[in-house]
Formats: structure tokens, C-alpha cells, sequence
């Protein structure tokens, strides 16, 4: 953040507006003197989402997440605080200026250009290694795999040789020093071999991030060994659980939806076969970071994961994280093969489209793969399976509309009777079961099971914040009575301290500029939640006082229970106690 002054941050900030920059991401319909939309960082039906152009804010009702308009940039985009001043500076008008990076930020951007640098040497080498002599063996396992010249160039499809040190003094002669080889993810130095490399007798692939640059590479065994793929470890440039095979060319398809499969080459034969928004994910399981990555680019996501159990798995897996990024996704059917590549090689790329236009809704994949756990010749076990297929749909679908369409759909393909499934569904409800909540939000009866102590506390807190900063004509009846003193230590009490402050000097408060006070991301969506705490449907002028006046005797009577505990001096303690009789008297008008 050391980057731009605090004071070219601010002018960034206060000519950007947030309505403007969201909408290019989100639908946003205006309510009142809000925003409301779709949260595009989880997975909702009705639209929480709010943007206040007044406070410069977004926040979700449903998930938490808020902050201003960088910290949204931030999260979408997965940019850095000085990427999102940058984005947004030439859109508002504002210059900013260049200066000299510290010694450290020069020896960070020179390390990381170098580590750059060096993967591309590699991707070179490999690449010219597969088209000499040595390359014989790993041309002749590309060729057999059917890939064509053009894929392996539009790929950079690579190899190495039988030893183990080729591309170790190749890169020395480069000029590359070991402290830095060392670290790029290549090269494993250590006293008794020296120098050797990590990738040694493999056909390579190299791995580009979404700007396409060469990160990482993944290496598949020539003839026996083990592990029969290889990839890179993790350096400074290249994070295994947000980066996607295939994603710097995917991106630029004009399919709406991409293609997710296990596999580097799943994703080239694809790509060959016409298909150009296959990804994979490096043979990791699906992280939430892939799927973040997902976002960024598609709504949708094809699942084409291998047809056996391990792959079966592993969707099941997906699709909850996929979901929970707002990711809706289907499954398409390899069988009778096993991969897309086994497939396309044996059906073709227009039997493939047709299984794409024939994918299986996830919630049904779901159901139809908890099916296959049952005997269904046993009448206990098929009552059993029909019974916890309801209670999915209970739990997965929170209202009625999609409950009674997903309960016809699944009666009639797992063969229910309709009516006895929807009426076991009803009771479910009956019994307090509801479907999932997304992140942050909680039933009527969950509230009522879980209500930890200070959660109230932090609620009456959370609450005269937001006041203020929507009222501000009420803080000179209430500043001789709260200070941010009796806030609770951290976030809360520093953001009391930037709002009382403000209203001190009559000066509106920059809620904007107050979550830039804050680092980390948790702490930011805290603050943005301390504006955005709702009195309820409260509208009469006597209603509001005396939720008001409430709140005052809440927060100033935790703060004096506070300070007795933490053994506070008399003289101070008496003083509190005279405020608290002096606010349990006041009357609170509001005009």
C-alpha cells in the first residue's frame, strides 16, 4: 500500500463511483436509496447484495462481505491493493505519480520478474529439446496421443532428457545464479550432487498463469517410474490452489460456460478438438480459490471429470464449491469411456457436444450417485435411500417453488411415489429442518438455538455506528453520554474513534476511507457490517427514541461491567455510574 499517498488514494476513491465500477460485474436494481443484486461472491437466489452510493460501500446481508471500491476489486479480480488504485486512477482521472520503488520493493519486483524469466528459459529449452534428438521418445508419446504440431506449439509442449542436470547448466549459462535457481521451482541444489534438476527423462507441459506467462510446469514420466506426473511446488510466482491448466486460453472463448476437467491432456484434446474453454485443475482436488478463478471468467461449469469412482468423487466434491462461489454447474457423461480424451478419440468431438447438451443438473447427479450406495431390492434400503433423498431437497432449497419442482423431478426419475415424497418433505420442515443458509445468514430457529452472549452486545454496537453515520443530527444528543471508549477493543473501537471524531468537527463520515484504515480482509468485512446494521421496521419518531435510548444504556452498561472486571480506578468507575443514571433519565426525542 506504501506505493501511493494516502492523500492520491483518497482522490482515487472519492471520484470513483462504487454503482458505477460493480454494475460492470453485477445487476444492479436501485431500492430506496440503495443498490441491490445477486452477491457475487457466494451462491444466492434472492438478491442481498446491497451498494450505497451515499456510504461508497457494498455489503452482502447473506455472506458478509463489504468494503469499499478497491476492496472489491480485491476480491473479484484477485488484485492487490496497488493493482486496484491503478485500475481505477486512469477511469477517474487521476494521475498518479511515479516514484522510486524502496530497496526492498525493487529487490521483491526484480526477484519475481527474474523467477518470470527463468520459467520461460525453461519453457524454451523443454520446447527445443522435444523437436532434437532427444526429444525422440516424448514426440513419439505426443504423437501417439494424437496431437497435432499445432497443439504442441499453441501448448509449448516440451521435454527433457535422461539427465539430470541438462537444464541446471543450461540456466548457469544463462547467468542464473543458485540463489535464485534455488528457488524457481526447477532446479534442487544441496551439498553432495550440487545442482541437478527436478524434471528429468518427462514430456513437459508448461503451465501459463491468466496473463500468459509461464508459472509452472507439469512433467509426465517417459517409460516407468514413479510419480508418473510431476508437478511444480509452489514458488512466489505460481499458487497451485488458483491456478487453472488451460486457463489463458480458455478465457478467450466465446462459450458461455467452461469445460472443468482433471487432466493436462483432457484439456489439449479438447482444445484440439474444437472445444477451447477446457480447464483442469494441476491434479489437485477443487479448491475455493479455483473456483474464485472460475468466477472471474464464466457463471457456468461443466464438469467432465473421469468416469470411475475416484472421478465420481471428486465431483461430488466440486460441486458444493463450485455453488458456494455462485458457480452453477452440470455433469457430463463419459461413460463408456473413461476421460474426455478416450472419449473424443473414440465418439468424436459431435458426440461430445451432444453429451454437453445432455449434462446432468449437479443436484440430480447428486441424488443418482447417493442411489448407487443402496440395495434397492431391499425394501428397507430403497426407504432409506427415498428418505434421505428428501431430505436433500429440504435441505439443498430453501423455497417452495424449487422444492415442489425438484421433488417432481426426482419422483419421477428415482421412481417415488410424488405425493408420499412431498408429503415426508413437509414433515422435515415441520421438524426445524431447513435448507442450507449461505454464509452469515441462519434460520428463524437456528437464531433461537444460537445466540452467544456478546453477539447482542456487538449487535447494539454495530447498530448506534450505523446511526450515526446515516443520523448524524444525533450525535450531539448522545456524544455527552458514549464515547468510543466503551466500545469493544479492536476494529469496533477503532472505527467508533473515526466516527466520533468526524461528527466532532461536523464533518460527514468517510465510511469509504475507513476500511482502507484496515488490512486484513476479515477485518474490512467487519467494518463494513458496522455500517450496515438495520433498526428494523421501525418508523415512528417514539419507536426510534426509545430503541435509541436502549442501545445508549446497552453499550454504557457492558462498558461499565467491562471496566469493573479489568479492575478500573474508583474515581473513574463513580464517573461512569453518574453518566448511566444521567442516560437512564434522559429524554430521548427524535424529531
Amino acid at each position: 500500500m506504501a506505493y501511493y499517498s494516502d492523500e492520491i488514494i483518497e482522490e482515487v476513491r472519492s471520484r470513483t463511483d462504487i454503482v458505477d465500477v460493480i454494475s460492470r460485474y453485477v445487476n444492479l436494481q436501485k431500492k430506496g436509496s440503495q443498490y441491490f443484486g445477486l452477491c457475487p461472491f457466494h451462491n444466492e437466489k434472492t438478491g442481498s447484495f446491497s451498494v450505497s452510493p451515499q456510504k461508497q460501500m457494498y455489503y452482502c446481508f447473506g455472506c458478509g462481505a463489504g468494503g469499499n471500491v478497491f476492496s472489491f476489486l480485491m476480491a473479484y479480480e484477485n488484485m492487490t491493493f496497488k493493482e486496484a488504485v491503478e485500475e481505477l486512477a486512469p477511469k477517474c482521472g487521476v494521475e498518479l505519480p511515479q516514484r522510486e520503488m524502496t530497496y526492498q520493493e525493487k529487490q521483491r519486483a526484480d526477484r519475481r520478474s527474474r523467477l518470470f524469466e527463468i520459467n520461460k528459459e525453461a519453457a524454451a529449452f523443454y520446447y527445443k529439446m522435444l523437436r532434437s534428438d532427444a526429444g525422440k521418445q516424448a514426440l513419439e508419446y505426443f504423437t501417439k496421443r494424437e496431437l497435432t504440431p499445432d497443439t504442441m506449439h499453441k501448448f509449448g509442449l516440451g521435454c527433457t532428457n535422461k539427465y539430470s542436470d541438462s537444464l541446471y547448466r543450461y540456466l548457469r549459462e544463462k547467468g542464473y545464479e543458485d540463489d535464485i535457481l534455488k528457488d524457481c521451482g526447477l532446479i534442487t541444489i544441496d551439498e553432495k550432487r550440487g545442482g541437478h534438476d527436478k524434471f528429468w527423462n518427462r514430456a513437459m507441459f508448461p503451465i501459463f498463469d491468466a496473463n500468459g506467462k509461464v508459472v509452472a510446469f507439469g512433467g509426465r514420466v517417459m517409460g516407468e517410474g514413479e510419480p508418473k506426473y510431476l508437478n511444480s511446488p509452489e514458488t512466489e510466482i505460481f499458487n497451485k490452489s488458483k491456478t487453472l491448466f488451460g486457463l489463458y486460453f480458455a478465457r478467450k472463448t466465446r462459450r458461455e460456460q467452461f469445460i472443468l476437467c482433471e487432466g493436462y491432456m483432457d484439456v489439449i484434446a479438447l482444445h484440439q478438438a474444437g472445444f477451447d474453454n477446457a480447464v483442469a485443475s494441476l491434479g489437485t482436488a477443487l479448491t475455493e480459490g479455483h473456483a474464485g478463478m472460475l468466477k472471474r471468467y464464466v457463471k457456468d461449469v461443466y464438469l467432465s471429470y473421469d468416469s470411475d469412482g475416484a472421478g465420481q468423487k471428486a465431483a461430488l466434491r466440486a460441486i458444493p464449491i463450485l455453488k458456494n462461489a455462485g458457480i452453477s454447474c452440470r455433469i457430463i457423461d463419459m461413460k463408456p469411456y473413461k476421460d474426455p480424451d478416450e472419449f473424443i478419440k473414440n465418439l468424436g468431438a459431435e458426440e461430445y457436444e451432444k453429451r454437453i447438451q445432455n449434462a446432468e443438473n449437479s443436484f440430480m447427479y447428486q441424488v443418482r450417485m447417493l442411489q448407487n450406495r443402496y440395495d434397492m431390492t431391499d425394501p428397507e434400503k430403497k426407504s432409506d435411500f427415498q428418505k434421505e433423498a428428501a431430505r436433500m431437497i429440504v435441505m439443498e432449497f430453501p423455497t417452495q417453488l424449487e422444492r415442489e419442482n425438484y421433488t417432481e423431478s426426482v419422483a419421477a426419475k428415482f421412481n417415488i411415489p410424488k405425493d408420499a415424497l412431498a408429503k415426508y418433505i413437509l414433515e422435515l420442515g415441520q421438524q426445524g429442518i431447513t435448507a442450507k443458509r449461505e454464509p452469515g445468514e441462519h434460520s428463524d430457529y437456528q437464531k433461537k438455538q444460537q445466540k452467544p452472549k456478546d453477539d447482542g452486545m456487538k449487535m447494539s454496537q454495530r447498530l448506534l455506528l450505523t446511526w450515526l453515520v446515516e443520523s448524524p443530527d444525533i450525535y450531539p444528543k448522545i456524544s455527552a453520554y458514549v464515547a468510543p471508549e466503551d466500545f469493544e477493543d479492536g476494529v469496533y473501537k477503532t472505527v467508533a474513534t473515526e466516527v466520533f471524531a468526524a461528527l466532532s468537527n461536523n464533518q460527514a463520515v468517510d465510511t469509504a476511507r475507513i476500511v482502507d484504515i484496515f488490512m486484513e480482509e476479515e477485518d474490512r468485512k467487519t467494518v463494513a457490517a458496522l455500517f450496515n446494521t438495520t433498526v428494523g421496521e421501525l418508523t415512528d419518531n417514539s419507536d426510534l427514541s426509545k430503541a435509541l435510548k436502549e442501545t445508549l444504556l446497552r453499550i454504557k452498561k457492558n462498558s461499565l461491567e467491562q471496566a469493573q472486571k479489568n479492575g478500573a480506578d474508583l474515581k473513574s468507575l463513580v464517573e461512569g455510574k453518574k453518566t448511566l443514571q444521567r442516560l437512564e433519565r434522559l429524554d430521548l426525542a427524535l424529531a
